[in-house]
């Protein structure tokens, strides 16, 4: 409207117009739809006899941002006489804050001679609004009265910077001198309970939820179940949601969610099933957490199906969602859709680009995630600790390790980027899978963080790697002390023992599993056939196909001997003889499962199977041979990355 709207409004007392009349409730309507000049073309009365109808009008420029228009309406105020009115002042501070302008609102706070609590409440929801907790909570401080409001904002302030202790220190204060929480209040202690995942505090505030009346509201239930489920407590989260009178797309959202998070993802996707059937319409959040458990379960055929749902409900723009799909598809071993969905996307932002960097590194594609890394700096995107974990993980699995040495100063120089103990744990991993490990021993020693169980257990499979049994002897020490009921551990040790032929010290690590009662975590692989997810575990011959299954991979390892293939007898953890031997590697769940897929699957279809643990050297020779004889592609996710076997190769270069 410019300038001639502003002439308009000055003279708009004395205007004459030929539009018949409005209300003063028309008025009001009209400005909340951004519709001014139709309001002030048509309102009968005079604008300066009733000054509150410059709320309205401020109150209107904050939907579409229009600070242009609110400083001539600012203008108009002060000319006006009406700036020392603080119920205006508080709204031109309200509209100054919510539209990205701070420091005008701080000048218009400064310059009111008559102040109140909702004056300084504006304030202390601006600074909260710009991340700038220090004044927001020098301004709280300050107050001389505070009222629920006061206190609403500054909980969830702290709440939502993940300052979740602060948070519940104020709570709790709150609470003690007597003003009443609301449920918004409450919603956010919750998340700040689920943030810390401390349960004690969580089951108090419950306590306080029932005791004070709000057991029924939508909004703190669906808090409760998500801080339940969020310390691990699914049992008490469902509990929670089931006893809510009513559901809301909300409830069924933390429910899936809380599911996809605690690693059940088939009650997650059944839940998603129950959602649709009561009539509820998934959204973007819904779809992130039903995609992560596709992606879990690496059930490609059900993760095509919501894909079509996330476009049929206009979700395929939203990057979070686009984000999990590229993750879903990479999961599920087709890279070639995660780089579809990402070069469709027209919004992409560092969390977006993170992914795909992520995804070229879970299959192996180094030089791919340096270049896409490249080309995000170069379009101006800053990365996030996210984005070099990524690209840390992908230089490891591709042996980068000059590479991933610049970038890890890069972050730490250019982009003060602070690493976290899983930058580190990259580092070491690719000293580690290199050889040097001396130097990634003293890389963990010179951290300014403490290490924890996994980048030790990151060194010890490192010393597997090479057979240094003197390091993993005293490494194995250290990762029991920190974890003593982690299987991995004590087999990783069996292992190294086992190679060298020490079956003495293999026998010591077993029988220190059994008195500490450890069991070992035993292998599975699965992998879905007609949207049916079939199972195999090492020598289980529950399966109604066991004989043919086994039988057909008989012939298969004769045929792979008659062309080279001789039997890693290193990878088995026994002292026994070598036809033993044999037929326990035969017996290894991903071979059987492979066995399956060319009985039952089309003989040009790529074969998708995932395994809980890592592929072991015998099975990786194996499948290679495989590959070459069936004339099949067959792509293996292990607990660390992909391999994509094809005419006798692996695109990992046998480096995994």
């Amino acid at each position: 409207m410019g300038k001639s709207f502003l002439r308009h409004l000055c003279c708009f007392s004395r205007h004459f117009s030929t539009t018949p009349p409005i209300s003063r409730e028309e008025f009001i309507s009209l400005c909340s739809r951004g519709s001014f000049k139709e309001a002030l073309d048509s309102f009968i009365s005079d604008i300066w006899a009733d000054p509150t109808l410059f709320s309205h009008l401020l109150q209107g420029c904050i939907p579409t941002q229009s600070v242009l228009l609110g400083k001539q309406l600012h203008s108009l105020i002060i000319t006006s006489g009406c700036s020392s009115d603080k119920f205006i002042s508080n709204h031109l501070m309200n509209m100054y804050s919510k539209c990205g302008e701070l420091q005008t609102a701080i000048v218009v706070f400064d310059v009111m001679s008559r102040k109140n609590i909702m004056s300084s409440n504006i304030l202390i929801g601006g600074f909260i609004q710009n991340g700038d907790l220090e004044n927001a909570r020098k301004l709280f401080d300050e107050m001389c009265e505070r009222n629920v409001a006061t206190w609403n904002a500054m909980v969830t302030g702290l709440t939502q910077f993940e300052f979740n202790e602060e948070g519940l220190d104020l709570f709790s204060q709150m609470h003690g001198m007597g003003f009443r929480p609301d449920d918004f209040t409450l919603g956010s202690v919750l998340r700040g309970s689920a943030g810390l995942k401390a349960l004690s505090p969580g089951r108090q505030i419950h306590a306080y939820v029932m005791k004070s009346g709000f057991g029924f509201n939508l909004v703190v239930g669906s808090s409760l179940a998500h801080m339940y489920m969020k310390c691990g407590s699914m049992e008490e989260g469902e509990r929670v949601i089931q006893g809510m009178p009513i559901r809301n797309v909300v409830a069924c959202n933390t429910l899936i969610a809380g599911m996809a998070q605690n690693g059940f993802s088939e009650g997650a996707l059944d839940q998603f099933n129950l959602m649709k059937i009561a009539g509820f319409r998934p959204d973007k959040i819904t779809f992130v957490s039903v995609l992560s458990s596709c992606s879990e379960l690496a059930t490609l055929g059900q993760g095509r199906q919501v894909h079509a749902e996330v476009i049929k409900a206009g979700a395929d723009s939203t990057v979070s969602v686009i984000s999990t799909l590229v993750s879903m598809y990479s999961r599920c071993g087709c890279l070639e859709d995660s780089v579809s969905a990402f070069l469709e996307s027209e919004d992409a932002d560092a969390v977006l680009w993170s992914s795909m960097i992520a995804a070229y590194g879970f299959h192996g594609r180094g030089q791919e995630a340096i270049e896409l890394f490249e080309r995000m700096e170069r379009e101006g995107l800053e990365p996030n600790d996210v984005t070099f974990l990524s690209l840390l993980y992908a230089c490891s699995h591709s042996g980068l390790k000059e590479r991933a040495t610049e970038f890890f100063e890069l972050m730490l120089d250019k982009y003060r980027v602070k690493p976290r103990v899983e930058h580190y744990t990259c580092m070491v991993d690719l000293l580690g899978r290199s050889g040097c490990l001396e130097e990634a021993e003293a890389l963990i020693k010179s951290m300014p963080i403490k290490p924890d169980v996994v980048i030790w257990k990151t060194l010890l499979s490192a010393c597997k790697l090479h057979k240094s049994t003197e390091m993993a002897g005293r490494v194995s020490d250290l990762v029991l002390r920190l974890d003593p009921q982690d299987s991995a551990s004590y087999v990783l040790l069996s292992n190294i023992h086992a190679s060298a032929k020490r079956w003495g010290d293999v026998s010591d690590v077993r029988k220190a599993m059994r008195d500490k009662k450890v069991k070992k975590e035993p292998g599975i692989s699965w992998l879905e056939v007609k949207n049916q997810v079939h199972q195999f575990r090492m020598g289980d011959q529950s399966h109604p196909k066991w004989v043919e299954i086994f039988g057909y991979l008989k012939e298969l390892t004769s045929e792979m001997k008659e062309r080279g293939y001789v039997p890693d007898t290193g990878s088995v953890l026994h002292d026994m003889e070598v036809e033993e031997q044999e037929y326990s590697l035969a017996q290894h769940s991903e071979k059987l499962a492979i066995a399956f897929a060319l009985l039952n699957t089309p003989a040009a279809a790529p074969i998708r199977v995932i395994k809980n643990l890592r592929v072991c050297n015998d099975c990786h020779v194996a499948i290679k041979f495989i590959s070459e004889i069936a004339v099949r592609e067959i792509i293996v996710r292990d607990a660390s990355r992909f391999h994509h076997f094809k005419d006798g190769k692996c695109s990992c270069g046998d480096y995994w």
